[in-house]
C-alpha cells in the first residue's frame, strides 16, 4: 500500500463520520448547545473542521479554497470574515455559524472532500517531505500537515458523534 493510499483512506473515515453524524438532524438539532448552552454546536464542529481541511489543503496544493472558489462563502452567508476557520472562536461566534440545513454542511464537506481527494491522488511518497510550514521548528513538512488536520479531523467529529448523542 502506497503513503497516499493511507491517507485516501483516512480522509474517507471523516466523510463516512461526517455523514453519519449529520443524516436525518434538524436546523434546530444542528445548533443545539448542550450543557450551559456555550459547548459547540454540531453544525460549528462540522463546519470548522471542514473549513480547516479546506484552507490547509489548498495552501499545500497552491490551490483555491473550495469555501471561496465555489462560492460557498456566500451559500453559509456567515457574518464572519470569509477567510474564518473557526480557529479560537469565541461562544459567540460559535453560536453565530447557523445553517439552514444539514444538506448544505454536507455539500460543502462533500466538495472538499473531493477536492482533498483529488489532491492527494496526484501525490507520491516524496511529496510528503516537502516542507509547508517553516514557522515550526522542526519544519512541518506536507505528510505531517496532512496527518495533523486528518487528526484534528477525526477529533472535531467525534465530539459531533458525541453531541449527537446527547441529543
Amino acid at each position: 500500500m502506497r503513503s497516499q493510499d493511507v491517507l485516501i483512506d483516512g480522509y474517507g473515515r471523516i466523510r463516512e463520520e461526517v455523514h453519519a453524524v449529520v443524516d436525518g438532524l434538524s436546523a434546530d438539532d444542528l445548533h443545539a448547545r448542550p450543557g450551559d448552552g456555550e459547548a459547540n454546536s454540531i453544525a460549528w464542529l462540522i463546519w470548522h473542521l471542514t473549513r480547516v481541511q479546506d484552507d490547509h489543503i489548498a495552501d499545500a496544493a497552491g490551490i483555491e479554497q473550495v469555501w471561496l472558489a465555489k462560492g460557498w462563502a456566500d451559500r453559509f452567508d456567515l457574518p464572519l470574515a470569509k477567510a474564518d476557520t473557526g480557529y479560537g472562536h469565541t461562544s459567540q461566534q460559535v453560536g453565530q455559524v447557523r445553517v439552514t440545513s444539514g444538506k448544505l454542511l454536507l455539500g460543502y464537506y462533500d466538495a472538499v472532500h473531493e477536492q482533498t481527494l483529488g489532491f492527494l491522488g496526484k501525490l507520491d511518497g516524496n511529496a510528503l517531505n516537502r516542507v509547508v510550514d517553516e514557522r515550526w521548528d522542526p519544519p512541518v513538512t506536507l505528510g505531517v500537515r496532512l496527518v495533523s488536520v486528518l487528526g484534528d479531523d477525526l477529533q472535531h467529529v467525534g465530539q459531533a458523534a458525541y453531541v449527537r448523542g446527547l441529543l
